[in-house]
């Protein structure tokens, strides 16, 4: 398989290569390549098991005691955080990453937020468990997640004053897309889902009694459907396969959609909703591979920063240095901006994050200060321009003896071809060739920093 296929299929779903894994791959056959990517990411680890302290007050006591309600959302906070530490750890760790790209897909597909640790581990490990399985049965289990029962108030649904935000979603960006459905499917959608609630530990709790066993009629169905029968329904039409297949298609091959190509996808997908059976035939495409295809895509802040620790081990020290450059990248892990989630490409892109993204390697890799404004909360915090007294050094450890032996007998032009997918102008090109021959630590800097690397 040609190496700069690998690369874009590592790229687009993993997170980049190092010389050595890129040269290995390179000898085998697309198949093979392909094959070995879903056998890697055949197992299911949760994020964390450790969450004993969540026992610490029975839910008797929390309902009445305010002072011990605080305490645990406190926990909850940083242990939430914690979370994020440790995702971004197994981004840049893990050999399963395309269980840990899709990982990342639908949670910003199914997006949702919360502070109960307990709650998003549970629906963090969902997203992982479904990730390659049924799409009917993965959102069946989404709402049944606490998370996602409480962040789009399903809880709050009832028989007698119905709420509408689940429904509303299900069918605009969960399953069928804007505009191919009516206000009238959302009343009755919206029915069908009454009663859902939650328990403490984050199980699903069905109240019978707040559930609207009436006569619902939608799509061209009638009978007393309950949310289940309603995704049923929703998965008989070809809408819901399209619009899975065109935002898989937007993520992972081009936001400039082909018709023809998600036309395909569509007649692989609908009917079984085998997301495995869909990524393959996906990756196996040669339209996968054509050049319109390949270093198009604007790195996400995740996989700036993933792609740059997979290359050179990176240990950050201080979590909060972690926690605030994802802030000023507009990508804090756990932490999606809205139900619609990240727009991605060209939006992560801002006159805030620009400067930063280019000089993020120097950062890292060599600690070079950098500078920002903090304005009250981590949401407000800004790059500027000037030196303030908010210029700060990155506290980290980089692992050069394992980078050292990763390019050992390896030349500087195989390491760039290594890190940068999309084309080169001539002038970049001869501001390469005056770097000499080696990978060296100042050398490969130089090659995150051209505005080139941003792209994947």
């Amino acid at each position: 398989m040609k190496q700069r296929h690998v690369l874009h299929l590592y790229w687009r779903a993993g997170f980049g290569l190092k010389p050595k894994e890129l040269l290995g791959l390179s000898e085998l056959s697309k198949k093979n390549v392909v094959d070995n990517l879903f056998k890697e990411s055949q197992s299911v680890v949760p994020l964390s098991k450790d969450l004993s302290y969540l026992k610490s007050y029975p839910q008797s006591v929390l309902k009445n005691n305010k002072e011990k309600r605080k305490e645990l959302l406190n926990k909850n906070r940083k242990e939430t955080r914690i979370l994020n530490t440790i995702w971004l750890k197994r981004l840049e760790t893990t050999p399963r990453v395309l269980r840990e790209r899709m990982t990342l897909f639908w949670a910003n597909h199914f997006v949702c937020k919360d502070l109960a640790t307990n709650h998003i581990v549970k629906y963090n490990t969902t997203l992982r468990t479904h990730a390659l399985g049924n799409f009917g049965d993965f959102v069946k289990a989404i709402s049944k997640e606490a998370s996602m029962i409480k962040f789009l108030n399903l809880n709050q649904n009832k028989k007698d004053s119905p709420n509408e935000n689940f429904a509303r979603e299900l069918l605009e960006l969960f399953t069928l897309g804007e505009g191919n459905y009516t206000e009238k499917d959302i009343k009755e959608c919206a029915r069908a889902f009454t009663g859902y609630h939650y328990k403490y530990d984050g199980g699903f709790r069905y109240i019978r009694v707040r559930h609207d066993n009436g006569i619902k009629k939608f799509f061209g169905e009638e009978g007393r459907f309950n949310g289940d029968d309603i995704i049923d329904i929703i998965l008989t039409q070809k809408q819901c396969a399209r619009h899975i297949c065109e935002k898989i298609y937007g993520y992972f091959v081009n936001s400039d959609i082909n018709q023809n190509h998600v036309n395909k996808m569509v007649d692989v997908f609908y009917g079984n909703y085998n997301i495995e059976k869909l990524m393959r035939y996906v990756f196996m495409s040669d339209w996968f591979y054509d050049d319109v295809n390949i270093g198009t895509k604007i790195k996400s802040p995740i996989d700036l920063i993933i792609g740059i620790q997979r290359t050179v081990p990176v240990y950050f020290t201080k979590t909060n240095e972690l926690f605030r450059l994802q802030n000023l990248l507009d990508q804090f892990l756990l932490f999606p901006p809205n139900v619609a989630g990240w727009k991605g490409g060209k939006y992560w892109i801002t006159t805030n994050s620009l400067m930063l993204r280019i000089k993020l390697p120097s950062m890292i890799l060599k600690k070079e200060s950098y500078t920002y404004q903090y304005r009250g909360n981590l949401k407000n915090l800004r790059i500027v321009s000037v030196k303030n007294k908010y210029q700060e050094k990155l506290t980290v450890y980089v692992d050069w003896k394992s980078y050292r032996e990763s390019v050992k007998k390896l030349s500087l032009n195989t390491l760039k071809d290594t890190l940068i997918l999309c084309d080169i102008n001539r002038g970049t090109e001869r501001y390469i060739s005056s770097f000499g021959k080696r990978p060296s630590k100042k050398n490969l800097v130089k090659l995150m920093s051209l505005p080139e690397y941003q792209m994947c």
